[in-house]
């Protein structure tokens, strides 16, 4: 559909577009954490190296794509929004996909065990936190539509409502969190201190995806309010 806002009209470049394309980016590497843990689980190291593959060449593919969209970000006083505002949106996004890239890089230069009775709940936990990021991916995928209504009418209160659902999902991977973190704690008589430190700063990352997805949507509805 052609566009109908005049703004769009005054630059070259879009940055829209970008922004999306850095999100399916981001969103697919988040996509790729679930197998990761899953080799964890069965104990194949190789699938896990092989994962931890997949997620940095698509981390690389996003920075590359968020370097190049920083270099080129119009700096026109014309833009719909304000240049920093989509900094902020971009730079959640990217944390998504380093936080991923964190957890990968970790599975692999330490050999971690799935304490007993926590591989079910670690799963659910994992599986969620992707769910809000893909949550955040559809919402950023409504940013063109956003722009071109101005960030008014029913496009807005659409994307007010998916952010919204976003929060709940997060709010519940706040608890599957805390839930999972109580169980490592009750077993770390039988764990070395440090396995209970690096499972808890593996616990803390898993749910900084769906926090900074969260975000994500926090900033896109801000841009809204304005």
């Amino acid at each position: 559909m052609k566009s109908t806002n005049p703004f769009t009209s005054l630059f070259g470049r879009s940055p829209f577009k970008p922004m999306q394309q850095h999100m399916r980016l981001v969103a697919d590497c988040a996509a790729e954490v679930p197998p990761l843990f899953e080799a964890l689980i069965e104990g194949n190291a190789a699938k896990i190296e092989a994962q931890k593959n997949k997620i940095f060449e698509l981390e690389h593919a996003a920075d590359g794509l968020k370097n190049d969209l920083r270099d080129h970000l119009p700096r026109s006083l014309l833009m719909p929004v304000d240049r920093r505002d989509l900094l902020e949106v971009l730079g959640m996004q990217d944390s998504i996909a380093d936080t991923a890239q964190d957890i990968a890089g970790l599975l692999v230069e330490r050999k971690m065990e799935v304490p007993p009775g926590m591989a079910e709940p670690l799963m659910k936990l994992v599986n969620r936190c992707v769910d809000t990021c893909e949550q955040a991916h559809k919402v950023i995928e409504e940013l063109d539509e956003l722009v071109e209504m101005g960030f008014r009418g029913r496009e807005a209160a659409q994307v007010e409502e998916m952010v919204t659902a976003l929060s709940k999902i997060e709010d519940e991977t706040d608890v599957m969190g805390m839930e999972l973190s109580r169980r490592l704690f009750a077993q770390e008589d039988t764990m070395k201190p440090v396995s209970v430190m690096f499972w808890y700063q593996l616990i803390q990352w898993i749910g900084d995806l769906a926090d900074y997805a969260e975000k994500v949507g926090d900033r896109l509805r801000l841009l809204i309010a304005r």
